[in-house]
């Protein structure tokens, strides 16, 4: 594709936003809300995303509260788990009690994020400086200079460009964008593999926390979604082809061994079509950033399922964008400072965060190598329930990170105008 003449370099928009999941289209709106002109490109016709990140922390609750949002978010369809379990045959152990949250959403809010989704589309369409191109897919940077300076892209069947005074990778960990800006993600765990898969849920059945089952060899999590469970089944990493080879029976069995109570259900998973693969890793970039180009959420750092982190942590990271850039965006000049200022108030909190899903992740390997005995060191977790000082710990890192961002005094005053 040819490079756009120099005359086509005008900024058209302040900022272009590739990707409209829960981090773009947050950070989407909360730019739109400064009056900023901002376009999403979503390479998918729809928001139906089935099988991904469906938790909403304390912390985004928090932040919909801000923006006058939360009565109208939580009116929709959701659970709330207070609670996050370890269940083995031998024990059940508490992970984190959200209960104890001293704010105002002691839980979490399960929702599917198609909902969530669809909720922030219908709230960015009241402002006329905002819009969201579906089915518009990057096919290249425009640069000058050095510096980017917007994307190429098609959308139904013809192809555009559009230039902007910055352009955000929110696309995700197989984000197109990161490719074509020649940043490399750094592996910092060899990963695994899960399955995912529904099951009708009934009244009777628990209710109120995220499970993680483990025993025989393998580890499985359970959520709440109202009218069905959603279940992840953990496999080593590389163990797809045989476990597609082995069929839904040794699945099945595992739910039964693990939950016996949906033994009435299992019956359901009869083809292995009814299995969504999502494939984990844990890695980064070492430089969210290039002149006019900023990465965020697992586009920058691909994080874990574990803990359902993934969509706090990306939310945050919109939230640093909208502190430290709306300023210089209604300046109409980004500089690369401005781009490495969000990088270095994130990194050693991904770092960090990171660092513990590796060391999760292992723990998870080594149940699903010893079905005979299958066991997470505990320990620690052990040390910190018997803490009073420190038993809120998991339930708050969980909720918030390590240390939560919230919107800067001056953008919540702007905003809460808005």
């Amino acid at each position: 594709m040819s490079s756009p003449a120099p005359h086509e370099h005008t900024p058209q928009r302040d900022a272009i936003i590739v990707g409209g999941g829960p981090a773009g289209m947050v950070l989407a709106l909360l730019l739109a809300r400064q009056n900023l002109r901002v376009t999403v490109l979503e390479a998918a016709h729809d928001f139906d995303r089935s099988f991904r990140g469906d938790t909403l922390h304390p912390a985004t609750l928090e932040l919909m509260e801000q923006l006058g949002l939360i009565d109208e978010l939580l009116a929709l369809d959701h659970t709330r788990a207070h609670a996050a379990r370890y269940i083995s045959p031998q024990k059940t152990v508490m992970l984190a009690d959200f209960s104890g949250l001293r704010g105002r959403y002691p839980y979490l809010a399960v929702m599917s994020q198609q909902c969530f989704l669809s909720f922030l589309h219908r709230q960015l369409a009241r402002y006329p400086q905002a819009e969201v191109r579906m089915g518009a897919r990057v096919q290249a940077l425009n640069e000058a200079g050095g510096q980017v300076v917007g994307v190429r892209y098609s959308q139904g069947g013809k192809e555009h460009s559009l230039n902007a005074a910055l352009t955000v990778g929110a696309d995700g960990r197989f984000s197109k964008l990161r490719g074509l800006a020649g940043l490399e993600l750094r592996p910092l765990s060899p990963g695994q593999d899960v399955l995912w898969f529904s099951l009708p849920r009934k009244s009777s059945d628990p209710h109120g926390s995220i499970d993680l089952y483990v025993g025989g060899g393998h580890c499985l999590v359970v959520t709440d979604h109202g009218e069905r469970w959603q279940v992840g089944f953990s496999l080593p990493k590389g163990g797809y082809a045989a476990a597609r080879s082995a069929g839904v029976s040794p699945i099945r069995g595992a739910v039964l061994n693990a939950m016996p109570w949906l033994a009435d259900r299992l019956e359901q998973l009869t083809e292995w079509k009814q299995l969504h693969l999502l494939s984990v890793e844990v890695s980064r970039l070492r430089r969210w950033y290039r002149p006019g180009l900023l990465m965020i959420g697992d586009a920058a750092h691909v994080i874990s399922p574990i803990g359902g982190l993934g969509i706090n942590m990306a939310i945050q990271d919109a939230v640093t964008v909208a502190n430290r850039l709306t300023r210089p965006l209604q300046q109409g000049r980004v500089r690369t400072r401005d781009l490495a200022a969000v990088q270095r108030g994130r990194a050693w909190q991904i770092a960090a965060l990171q660092a513990q899903q590796v060391v999760e992740e292992r723990q998870v390997t080594n149940v699903m190598g010893q079905p005979q005995a299958a066991h997470v060191p505990m320990l620690l977790l052990r040390v910190i329930q018997r803490l009073p000082l420190l038993r809120r710990l998991p339930a708050y890192v969980t909720a918030y990170g390590l240390k939560p961002v919230r919107l800067n005094r001056q953008l919540h005053a702007a905003l809460r105008e808005g």
